[in-house]
């Protein structure tokens, strides 16, 4: 037999294995030799107690996790019963305190004792435009406090109680009145004047009661909160709460709009009587108003340059205010014919016309701005020398704004006052939308002077009428001449300026009357002129 070793391949499985093989001639079997150890069986042998010694981690991991969950549930469950039975021992010691009679929201001390003897003390009120000044500035509890109170202002005031009304009369220029009243134990003593407008302009003042236990309103509180909690703010004026007004509603009143024809006299006198009524400025929006003779605006005047003016002013003495007057056309010294008349009162303000214009007279008495707009203002128109070219219809539009109180009241001052204006109504001649509703009625072709002013008091007019160019115009003492190839679309006024625009309507039609500060004509400052039988109504804007 012969023996021998034959290489060979390594086979896939990656084993290593020998053979032996035999030859046929020999007959006999052949020996095969046992094979050595796979590859993989050597890392598997490995392997296996790496992953067995992982997994033991991860288990171990797992098992420390359920523990420390079911830990921290447990503390959790302390805490919150902790917290529930802090906060249920708080609430009943709250609710002790409160039946004790403790207030602990503002967590003051207890009033003090009245005294069996009480202080008496004087405090000095010093009323100005507009503030009221006491001396001293604070007061003991339980004391019996006497203000004394000086008018040093130019104008009526008072000073009342907040919380119960009591305090001086009505106090004339350079007069006194004084009033008694006991502190609070705590808190403070709340004075203002009850004057329409005044407590609006800074006439109101706390004067705290201190001493004794120092007891005060809550840290923050404003000033009245301690009289004022729960007193609901006004409700202004407005078509949607008309049904529950139950004052006095007189009807709209249509102004008519043509201007007073001119005279020869030379001399005028004026009867101007202040009329403090209600009056519907919108619909259904009515307004206690301070008028010149019962209107807003007041009548308009029509002088020539030259002319003596002599105005008659009267103020009832059931007026609820003092009042004045002020002519811009006129040049007399302001604390002469201009000063303030109390009710009951009356003067003379005598002028000479000197400037052709349109020119505004108001109430001047503080706050003017709260006089002038609760309707104390007119129109003056003065002529030049030479008399104006003739025109067939001469208009006049004053235009200014309301600023509505509750139903029936003065307007309010604080929205007057406000530094960004926004009036509830910008009218034409007193009442919002008036010629809208019943449109002024003109001829085709005619030569209208239309006669311009803004009264404001605060807001500016761009005077323009829709469909026809202003080919005249007088602004300020500033003229466009009718016979230039110029024209104006709309006249800028600010408060307290006026002109004069003249044109013609080329058509029948409606001409809407605006002014083009367009925020403005859906609060009431739209009119119209019909020209004609007026045309056909369509859908447009204006």
């Amino acid at each position: 037999m012969l023996l021998h070793r034959t290489p060979s391949a390594a086979p896939e499985d990656g084993t290593d294995h020998v053979v032996d093989v035999t030859t046929p001639q020999d007959g006999g079997p052949g020996r095969t030799r046992r094979p050595v150890d796979p590859v993989w069986a050597r890392r598997l042998t490995i392997g296996l107690p790496i992953i067995a010694l992982v997994l033991v981690l991860v288990a171990a991991n797992l098992v420390g996790g359920i523990l420390i969950a079911r830990d921290l549930r447990a503390d959790y469950t302390e805490l919150t019963g902790d917290a529930e039975s802090a906060v249920a021992q708080a609430a009943a010691a709250l609710s002790a305190q409160q039946l004790a009679g403790r207030d602990t929201a503002t967590t003051v001390p207890a009033a003090p004792a009245r005294p069996d003897v009480v202080p008496q003390v004087t405090v000095d009120l010093d009323l100005t435009e507009f503030a009221i000044i006491p001396s001293p500035v604070e007061v003991p509890p339980y004391a019996e406090v006497t203000f004394v109170a000086t008018n040093s202002g130019a104008v009526g005031h008072d000073a009342v109680v907040r919380s119960t009304g009591v305090g001086t009369a009505l106090i004339p220029a350079g007069g006194q009145d004084s009033f008694t009243v006991e502190a609070p134990a705590s808190g403070v003593i709340s004075l203002f004047c009850t004057i329409a407008g005044h407590e609006a302009a800074g006439m109101a003042v706390d004067i705290p009661v201190t001493g004794g236990d120092d007891v005060a309103v809550a840290p923050g509180a404003p000033a009245g909160a301690a009289v004022d909690a729960g007193v609901a703010a006004p409700e202004y004026a407005t078509p949607d709460n008309a049904a529950a007004y139950t004052g006095d509603r007189p009807p709209l009143e249509l102004r008519d709009p043509d201007a007073p024809v001119p005279t020869d006299a030379t001399v005028h006198d004026v009867d101007l009587v202040v009329d403090e009524r209600v009056m519907q400025v919108a619909e259904d929006v009515w307004q206690e108003v301070w008028t010149f003779g019962g209107t807003v605006p007041g009548p308009t005047l029509r002088v020539r340059v030259g002319d003596v003016v002599n105005v008659n002013l009267s103020n009832p003495a059931d007026s609820g205010v003092d009042h004045s007057v002020d002519f811009h056309a006129s040049q007399v010294a302001w604390n002469d014919e201009m000063r303030s008349i109390a009710p009951g009162e009356s003067l003379t303000y005598t002028f000479t016309a000197t400037h052709a214009g349109i020119w505004m007279y108001h109430c001047g008495t503080a706050p003017a701005l709260h006089h002038i707009g609760n309707g104390m203002f007119g129109a003056v128109i003065v002529d030049p020398v030479e008399p104006l070219p003739p025109v067939d219809r001469e208009l006049v539009f004053v235009q200014s704004e309301w600023y509505t109180g509750p139903q029936g009241e003065v307007g309010d001052m604080t929205k007057m006052a406000a530094g960004a204006p926004s009036p509830d109504f910008v009218v034409f001649n007193g009442t919002a939308s008036q010629y809208a509703a019943s449109p002024i009625q003109v001829e085709v072709g005619e030569r209208i002077r239309a006669w311009v002013l803004n009264a404001g008091p605060n807001v500016d007019s761009s005077f323009h009428i829709v469909g026809t160019i202003f080919d005249s115009v007088m602004k300020e003492g500033v003229f466009l001449d009718a016979d230039s190839e110029w024209g104006s679309q709309a006249v800028d006024l600010a408060p307290a300026q006026g002109g004069y625009v003249e044109f013609s309507l080329a058509e029948d039609g409606l001409y809407p009357i605006v002014t083009h500060a367009f925020n403005f004509p859906g609060r009431g400052a739209l009119g119209l002129l019909q020209a004609g039988d007026g045309g056909e109504p369509v859908a447009g804007g204006h």
